[in-house]
C-alpha cells in the first residue's frame, strides 16, 4: 500500500473489467473484481495461510469520488462462505448489498461469485470494507476512499498527498478456527499475538523484520486516512514530534483541532493532517490499546516509520518515549472525543439534528454466562454470551431481509425487541450478586419511515465491563450526548449537544456510562446494529432495525438484484 498522490488514477487500485474508453464515458461508475482465496503470510517466524482479497493483506483500496456507484464482483475461491460489508456506506434503499451474513444476505459459497452494487450518497473522506462473516474480517478488509466530487474542494488547504493507515490485529492462528473453537468450548478467544500497521508488525516484537515506512517530503502536508480494523481493541495513535490535525471522522468533516494523539475505536475512520516540518530524519508512528475492562489485553506498542526523504537513517527515538496516554487512561479518551464537533460547511450534509423524538430506544449492554448446551464441549459448566436488553441475538439460517421482503417466509425473526431494559437496576454498580437471565432470539426493532429516533446505549458492569464500539448499518447518526453512570432521562438530555454534534456511524460507549444518538429513519431496509468488538458480536451483542417503506417508490426498498442473491442453505 504505497503513498498515493491525490491525482492518481483510481482504476489502478483495483482489478477493473472496463476498457479505458468505457471508463471515460462512465466516470461515475467503477468496477472492481475481488478474488478471495487463501494465501501464505509469515509473521513472528510463523507462516500461515489466510483468506485475503487479491492476495494482499490488507486488501486492495477502492478509490472513487463522492456520489459514485461502485460494482464489486466478489469471487469466492476459498473453502467456506463469507460476505462483504461496505462499512459506513449508507446504501440508500439498497440493503441487498449491505453485506452482514444472515441479516441481509446469505454467504457467497465457495466456487461462486456475487456482485455488490455500492451506492454512495453524501459520504466524503475515508471508509472501509470488510468481511462480515464470523471473524473473517481479520484478514479480509481494505480501505474505501471517497474523494471530493470533481466540482468540490476540501474545506481546508489541499494536502500534498494522502496515505491510508490501517490498524490491525494479528493472530498466528486461523481467524475462522479461532471463533469456531471459542464457540465450541464456550470461552473467549485469546488476545492477539501482535498488532499491525498496514500489515506490518513493526520492530517491537521478537522475530519480526517488517515495518511500514511512509516516506515524506520536508514541508509537505499529508492527509492520513486512519482506519481501526482491529478485532477487539480501541487504539491510541501518535507520531513522534509531530502534531495531528483532526479534520474528519467516519466520512464526515469535523471542526479542525490539533492533538498529540487520537483515540479510534474498531470500525471508526479518522482523517488527520500532519505537516512534515521537523528535522529530516525518521520518526516513529506508534499505536497501542486503550483498554478499560477486566478482560485480558495485549498492550504492546506497535510501530511504523514516518521517514523524511534523503534521511540518512540511523537510530530513531525510542518508541516508548512517544507521547501516548496510558492504556487505561479513560480521561484521555473522553477528553479527545469531547473535542469532535460537526463542521458547518457545504461539503458536509446539512445539519439536521432531530429535536422532537418519535421513537426512543434505551439499550442496556451486558456480557453474560449461560449453561453449556449438549452440543458444546465447554471447558467450564457455563459459556459466554452477550446481550442487549437481556436478548442475545441468534443468527437465522435464512437472512432476515429475504424473509421480510418476501413476506411469505415465517419464523425467521420476531418484531418484539424490547425498547427498554426489562428491569431497571444500578447498571454501573456492583452486579456480582445479580444473575441476569438472557433470552436467546432473533428479535428486531420496527421503525416507521421518517421517524425521529433516539437510541441511548447504556454500558453495564456485567461480565468484564468496559466500553463498547457500536455500529449501525445504513445510517450516520448524531452523537448528541455522553456521560458516566446511569442515564437519567430527565436531567441528562439537558446536556445534549444539538448545535454541532458529530455525524458518525460507529460510536464509543464509555465504560460505566452511556451515549445518546439521534437520526431520522429515512432509509428503508433491514439494518444491522452491533458491537464492533468481534468477540461481543459473536456472543450475541447485536440487533436489527427494520425501517418500513414510505408511501412512494422513492421511499421504498429497491427490488433485489435481477441476477439474484446468494442462496441460503436453510431456504
Amino acid at each position: 500500500m504505497g503513498l498515493c498522490k491525490l491525482g492518481c488514477v483510481p482504476w489502478l487500485l483495483g482489478i477493473l473489467f472496463l476498457s479505458s474508453l468505457e471508463l471515460l464515458c462512465m466516470a461515475d461508475v467503477h468496477y472492481y473484481d475481488f478474488i478471495v482465496r487463501e494465501s501464505n503470510f509469515t509473521r513472528l517466524c510463523t507462516t500461515k495461510s489466510m483468506l485475503v482479497v487479491n492476495d494482499s493483506y490488507p486488501g486492495p483500496e477502492i478509490r472513487v469520488h463522492r456520489g459514485d456507484t461502485v460494482f464489486v464482483n466478489v469471487h469466492n475461491h476459498g473453502s467456506y462462505g463469507f460476505t462483504i460489508h461496505w462499512h459506513g456506506v449508507k446504501q440508500p434503499r439498497n440493503p441487498w448489498s449491505d453485506g452482514p451474513e444472515f441479516v441481509t444476505q446469505c454467504p457467497i459459497q465457495p466456487g461462486t461469485n456475487f456482485t455488490y452494487q455500492v451506492i454512495l450518497s453524501d459520504e466524503i473522506g475515508t471508509l472501509w470494507w470488510h468481511a462480515h462473516s464470523d471473524w473473517t474480517r481479520g484478514s479480509v478488509h481494505g480501505a474505501f476512499v471517497i474523494l471530493p466530487a470533481p466540482h468540490e474542494t476540501y474545506p481546508f488547504h489541499p494536502p500534498d498527498a494522502d496515505q491510508t493507515i490501517i490498524l490491525e490485529s494479528w493472530y498466528n492462528d486461523d481467524y475462522l478456527e479461532l471463533i469456531r473453537n471459542s464457540t465450541l468450548d464456550g470461552q473467549a478467544v485469546g488476545i492477539p499475538n501482535a498488532y499491525a500497521i498496514n500489515g506490518h508488525l513493526g520492530d517491537t516484537y521478537d522475530c519480526n523484520d517488517t515495518i511500514f515506512r511512509m516516506e515524506v517530503n520536508y514541508q509537505d502536508t499529508y492527509l492520513l486516512r486512519i482506519i481501526n480494523a482491529a478485532m477487539n481493541e480501541e487504539k491510541f495513535f501518535s507520531i513522534a514530534n509531530h502534531t495531528l490535525i483532526v479534520v474528519a471522522q467516519d466520512a464526515s468533516y469535523v471542526t479542525r483541532f490539533a492533538t498529540d494523539y487520537i483515540m479510534i475505536t474498531p470500525g471508526q475512520t479518522m482523517d488527520v493532517l500532519v505537516h512534515a516540518n521537523q528535522n529530516i530524519g525518521q520518526y516513529y508512528m506508534v499505536m497501542r490499546n486503550f483498554h478499560d475492562s477486566a478482560a485480558s489485553s495485549n498492550n504492546n506498542l506497535t510501530t511504523a516509520i514516518f521517514q523524511y526523504k534523503n534521511s540518512v537513517g540511523g537510530p530513531r527515538n525510542n518508541a516508548s518515549l512517544v507521547s501516548l496516554p496510558e492504556p487505561d487512561d479513560s480521561n484521555a479518551t473522553s477528553s479527545f472525543l469531547s473535542r469532535i464537533r460537526n463542521l458547518r460547511v457545504r461539503q458536509n450534509p446539512p445539519l439536521r439534528v432531530p429535536r422532537a423524538i418519535h421513537r426512543r430506544v434505551y439499550i442496556a449492554i451486558s456480557t453474560n454466562s449461560i449453561p453449556c448446551t449438549n452440543d458444546s464441549v465447554c471447558i467450564t459448566e457455563e459459556r459466554f454470551v452477550a446481550a442487549l436488553n437481556n436478548v442475545s441475538f441468534v443468527f437465522p439460517v435464512i437472512d432476515i431481509l429475504q424473509a421480510y421482503y418476501k413476506r411469505s417466509i415465517n419464523g425467521v425473526f420476531t418484531k418484539d425487541f424490547p425498547l427498554e431494559p426489562p428491569e431497571y437496576y444500578n447498571f454501573t454498580g456492583d452486579l456480582t450478586i445479580l444473575n441476569r437471565n438472557v433470552t436467546m432470539g432473533t428479535k428486531v426493532v420496527m421503525l416507521n419511515y421518517g421517524e425521529a429516533v433516539e437510541i441511548v446505549f447504556q454500558a453495564t458492569q456485567f461480565g468484564a465491563g468496559g466500553s463498547h464500539p457500536f455500529h449501525l448499518h445504513g445510517f450516520s447518526f448524531y452523537r448528541v450526548g455522553s456521560g458516566s453512570g446511569n442515564f437519567n432521562n430527565v436531567t441528562d438530555p439537558k446536556s445534549y449537544n444539538l448545535v454541532d454534534p458529530p455525524l458518525i456511524n460507529t460510536v464509543h460507549v464509555p465504560a460505566s456510562g452511556w451515549v445518546a444518538l439521534r437520526f431520522f429513519a429515512n432509509n428503508p431496509g433491514v439494518w444491522f446494529s452491533h458491537c464492533h468488538f468481534e468477540r461481543h458480536s459473536s456472543w450475541g451483542m447485536d440487533t436489527v432495525f427494520i425501517v418500513k417503506n414510505g408511501g412512494t417508490k422513492a421511499t421504498s426498498i429497491r427490488p433485489p438484484p435481477a441476477s439474484g442473491m446468494p442462496v441460503c442453505s436453510g431456504a
